[in-house]
């Protein structure tokens, strides 16, 4: 019997394995490079575009799981597709931050625009309920709570400011929010109507 085929099937067997093995090392950059890509796009991604990671990790996910199968070839036809996605997440992150800081500010803006007026018009009727002559209609009205109120809410917005003075345009909308709340319900108990500034 021929030993012919036995060599051929050596030969085949060195030349797949060299294959393999001039494959594995791109396979292996591919998935550096993916993994680098990933952690520079990490922290704002998670932030701002959470759904889209998890997408991408996924994705990577399998594509290392291949590669550990030793499919290398699979590996480098995928790696590119990927890649393209865990380089577009820094870009597609950047686009969501603006989109959600241009929001923000123009919250921020009408918080401000009402704020300093709301604050004035309650000082103004407290100050107008305490005269002696104000006196019916400051009946069950507790001046000095309200005035500890408005105390309050003056640094409340003071610490909004500063939020806002220091770029956290996240936390100035938060404070902000609360202190508009706790000035209807300080508007109600004095029996005014808080008005919006006209634009």
């Amino acid at each position: 019997m021929s030993s012919t085929p036995v060599h051929a099937w050596i030969a085949v067997a060195a030349l797949l394995l060299t294959a393999c093995a001039s494959q594995m090392e791109p396979a292996q950059r591919s998935i550096s490079d993916i993994e680098a890509a990933l952690d520079a796009a990490q922290s704002d991604a998670a932030k701002y575009v959470p759904d889209q990671l998890t997408d991408v990790r996924r994705e990577f996910s399998d594509l290392k799981a291949t590669f550990d199968r030793q499919d290398y070839a699979a590996v480098l036809k995928g790696a590119p597709v990927v890649m393209s996605r865990a380089q577009a997440l820094a870009s597609e992150a950047k686009a969501k931050k603006a989109e959600l800081t241009q929001a923000l500010g123009e919250e921020w803006s009408g918080h401000a625009a009402r704020l300093p007026g709301y604050m004035t018009t309650i000082q103004s009727r407290i100050e107008f309920l305490a005269k002696k002559s104000s006196r019916k209609m400051a009946a069950g009205i507790d001046l000095d709570a309200a005035r500890g109120s408005v105390s309050e809410d003056s640094s409340v917005w003071s610490k909004a400011q500063a939020a806002f003075a220091t770029g956290n345009l996240g936390e100035a909308v938060t404070t902000a929010k609360g202190l508009e709340t706790s000035l209807e319900g300080l508007a109600s108990t004095l029996r005014i109507e808080l008005k919006t500034p006209a634009a």
